[in-house]
């Protein structure tokens, strides 16, 4: 099956793009299954764009394991948009389990390892590799980690306190810009209510036009038992790599909009390393006030501006760009000699010009798969997300643009394509930098014409 070009233009997301790149803003959802089959009965689920096996088995209370195993999926657990899967039913003590101390076993990252995969060769979940880890939310591992792999059952029990009952709730439905823990700030509650109430999945992934439920302020279940700190008292934080204000408001039991509201900081509550924050104690917020907007957000908060080269991107666009800037800053992400081995490795086994790669890499990014522009162009590669997720199609699984494997394998991916289908190497160059269809329209534009011969020159040092 042949595939077109992506019928978006690139060129209006990706031709003036700031020197960090032209990447796409991660937007995988994770969907819910939909019927009513009970939980003793196999349930059919198609796969939508963003699905993932970990998040479905997530959702559907099984694991990795059992749903591979059932619809005889691969070693890497890959699925299509559309595919029809048969959901196991879930174990009848997967809800009470407390974890029996059985063995664990060890892993060392391997280039091409993911959590999910890791879960299903080793038979256990991804939510038990997270655990086991201390993991972050995106589930971010690195070639060269140690991994410890506990063995079936043996995730813990998440809590055992009772969750206190919700007197309100309110119903949000999701637009563009949204995140969890700015819904938080702006109703007053917690990220992690918001999460549990709406079964969100451990990244706490939301999609435009998702309706949510906001629980009341009270309505999350108590951490401990002991007594809150007097509100007068508060703490000082230093900001260090994989903070977010939502982790730091769960870790000293306030919520994230005391934090942001003692902080002043904006209505994304990003967040630098290095950066000092007062913490308020739990109930030292204040009287509600309202959620800042972007306007009024402090600019000097934003880890990405909105203009490059005399155009200003949406504000929507550039929200998700800083996002998955603090995203790829708080996770960490690999050296750039690390990037430039894998976009070569990457290229050599799928059959591109390991040149070729590394060279638009260099001109991209310089191999920093910590940059991200105005045009929301993310990674090593700078692929925007309509970009990424024609590479998904390409490959024939859902990739993640933040992880540094599948933002490789989605540059390289589109490369591959713009090579079979152009006449020659510099359109192919071209149509990266200006989109096929705007280079098949216009022809080069003077800068795009730069940006080949940028990348011819590069490609004799590779």
């Amino acid at each position: 099956m042949s595939h077109a070009a992506p019928s978006v233009d690139i060129t209006t997301a990706r031709r003036r793009r700031a020197a960090g790149g032209t990447g796409m803003g991660l937007a995988l959802a994770v969907a819910s299954v939909t019927g009513s089959a009970s939980a003793a009965q196999a349930q059919d689920y198609t796969v939508r764009p963003g699905d993932t096996v970990s998040h479905i088995a997530q959702r559907t209370s099984t694991s990795v394991a059992q749903i591979v195993r059932t619809n005889n999926l691969d070693s890497r657990a890959t699925i299509r948009v559309g595919q029809t899967l048969t959901i196991p039913a879930p174990a009848a003590s997967t809800s009470s389990a407390t974890g029996a101390p059985g063995s664990t076993s060890t892993h060392t990252v391997t280039h091409g390892d993911t959590v999910s995969a890791l879960a299903n060769r080793y038979g256990t979940t991804t939510r038990a590799i997270v655990e086991a880890n201390n993991l972050n939310s995106a589930a971010l591992i690195r070639v060269g980690q140690r991994l410890t792999i506990p063995a079936t059952g043996a995730t813990p029990a998440r809590s055992s306190a009772p969750a206190t009952p919700a007197t309100t709730t309110n119903a949000h439905t999701v637009t563009h810009g949204d995140t969890v823990s700015a819904l938080a700030n702006r109703y007053g509650t917690t990220t992690r209510a918001i999460v549990e109430a709406n079964n969100l999945n451990s990244a706490a992934l939301i999609r435009v036009g998702q309706r949510l439920t906001i629980p009341a302020t009270g309505a999350t279940p108590a951490r401990s038992s002991a007594p809150a700190t007097p509100a007068t008292t508060t703490n000082a934080h230093t900001v260090t790599h994989g903070d977010t204000v939502s982790a730091l408001a769960n870790r000293y039991g306030t919520t994230t909009r005391a934090i942001v509201e003692a902080n002043n900081l904006n209505s994304a509550a990003l967040i630098r390393v290095g950066q000092r924050l007062t913490i308020p104690a739990t109930g030292a917020t204040g009287a509600p006030a309202p959620a800042p907007t972007a306007s009024s957000g402090s600019t000097s908060d934003q880890l990405v501006g909105n203009t490059f080269a005399g155009r200003t991107y949406p504000a929507a666009t550039v929200a998700s760009a800083n996002e998955n800037k603090a995203t790829l800053l708080a996770t960490g992400v690999p050296s750039r000699a690390e990037m430039q081995g894998l976009v070569a490795s990457t290229a050599r086994s799928m059959g591109v010009d390991p040149a070729l790669a590394q060279a638009v890499a260099f001109q991209e990014s310089g191999f920093n798969h910590a940059s991200v522009s105005p045009a929301n162009a993310i990674g090593t590669m700078q692929v925007i997300p309509s970009s990424g997720q024609w590479a998904s199609d390409l490959v024939g699984r859902q990739l993640n643009l933040l992880d540094p494997q599948d933002n490789v394998v989605a540059g390289v991916a589109i490369l591959r394509q713009l090579v079979r289908t152009s006449p020659d190497l510099s359109t192919a160059i071209a149509s990266y930098y200006q989109g096929q269809a705007g280079v098949r329209r216009h022809g080069m534009y003077p800068d795009t014409r730069r940006y080949v011969a940028n990348v011819q020159t590069l490609m004799a040092r590779y």
